[in-house]
């Protein structure tokens, strides 16, 4: 097991007291910028707010061009004949977004002769190969916080839809079947519940706060630093140090972790079976880090009464991905859906202003906020990614 898990910790969430020595020189030439998003279609179109599309672009074309810049936006990331590929080689800036990921792999990094910063449009950099960009010395940047506020809400309503077997419960009433019983078997109150979170940072320790009042009967957390004790007692918060000893005790367990090589694949067939039997699990954060697998075998058995979340190991996810169909004996417990939890309207707007407020940065030569930083002059600089 682990002995210790980064996540973005409850104190790291504070400014930090250390800054970045502002470069000697600001840019004035023009540059080419790269985005990768997803396509909106119609959808984008009638609705302007939404910025992280390849129509909507974030709202910054106008803006970049003004000052000489070159803005390529595109949905094409995948192969060598994509626009991602194409690009990058003689891009300086690169803008990908969690929820449509261009996977910056080594391979692809290394045809960069330009790049000079990755930034992610969100949170969640795990699709930049980070050591790679530390030893070519490009910077990642992103949106820290933009979205922590949009997917705490989704978690709570992630356990509650598993918890009250919603999803049954709405698909009976579409097939115009009328069986109260067939629901009511499965479906139980949040109170008295224990309810335990790998990772308590931003996003876990929000989850919580959201969670008290439904008056749960303890809530946990794994995590390699304790929180603050006014910020357990706030909460009912008890840290427990070995995570198989921690889900063993849960009726409920969220993942709020970022994906590193010390998360990927954390929740494995090992881990699933120290789990109480029919417990619910929800992973908002990243799909990899449960085992596709394990998870599909732990839901059919019923080990698992239910799974769900947003974020899959691939995204867009085949159409054969066993969590898009998967259930438990009862044919209930599934609760997936596309990857947009941190992408609501009002997270995008965040993220659109905090990737327009890092590129000025950038451009001006100025110190980047270093809760943003994740890989910094060739070192990994975030404690959420590892750094020492």
């Amino acid at each position: 097991m682990l002995s210790r898990l980064a996540t973005r910790s409850l104190a790291s969430s504070r400014p930090l007291a250390r800054s970045f020595a502002t470069p000697q020189q600001s840019w004035s030439r023009g540059m080419k910028i790269l985005a990768i998003f997803y396509s909106g279609g119609e959808a984008a179109k009638q609705e302007p707010r939404l910025l992280g599309t390849t129509e909507n672009q974030l709202g910054i074309r106008d803006w970049l061009e003004s000052q000489g810049h070159e803005y390529i936006v595109s949905e094409s990331k995948e192969g060598p004949n994509s626009d991602l590929a194409k690009h990058i080689v003689d891009a300086e800036v690169v803008i990908t977004t969690p929820f449509h990921p261009g996977y910056l792999t080594r391979d692809l990094l290394n045809t960069a002769k330009n790049l000079k910063l990755c930034l992610t449009a969100g949170v969640g950099s795990d699709h930049v190969d980070l050591i790679a960009a530390s030893e070519k010395n490009i910077d990642v940047l992103e949106v820290t916080g933009s979205n922590v506020t949009s997917v705490a809400e989704h978690v709570v309503m992630n356990i509650l839809l598993l918890v009250r077997n919603f999803v049954p419960a709405h698909e009976m009433i579409e097939r115009g079947d009328w069986q109260v019983s067939d629901i009511a078997r499965a479906a139980f109150d949040l109170e008295g519940k224990t309810v335990g979170t790998i990772g308590a940072g931003r996003i876990g320790y929000r989850v919580l706060e959201r969670l008290t009042p439904f008056d749960t009967k303890e809530h946990l957390y794994y995590d390699f630093a304790s929180l603050p004790a006014e910020a357990e007692k706030k909460v009912r918060a008890r840290r427990v140090a070995d995570l198989k000893d921690m889900v063993s005790q849960c009726d409920v367990v969220t993942v709020n972790a970022p994906l590193h090589e010390g998360t990927r694949g954390l929740v494995n067939a090992d881990l699933l079976k120290h789990f109480k039997k029919g417990a619910y699990l929800v992973n908002t954060a990243r799909g990899a880090i449960c085992d596709r697998d394990a998870v599909a075998a732990a839901l059919k058995s019923g080990h698992l009464s239910g799974y769900a979340g947003d974020v899959w190991n691939v995204q867009p996810a085949p159409k054969d991905h066993p969590w898009r169909t998967m259930k438990n004996p009862l044919g209930g417990g599934n609760g997936m859906t596309p990857h947009y939890s941190g992408t609501t309207l009002d997270a995008q707007a965040r993220y659109a202003a905090g990737t327009k407020a890092i590129l000025e940065n950038y451009f001006k030569g100025k110190a980047q906020k270093p809760e943003d930083t994740i890989v910094k002059d060739g070192k990994i600089f975030s404690k959420a990614y590892g750094a020492k």
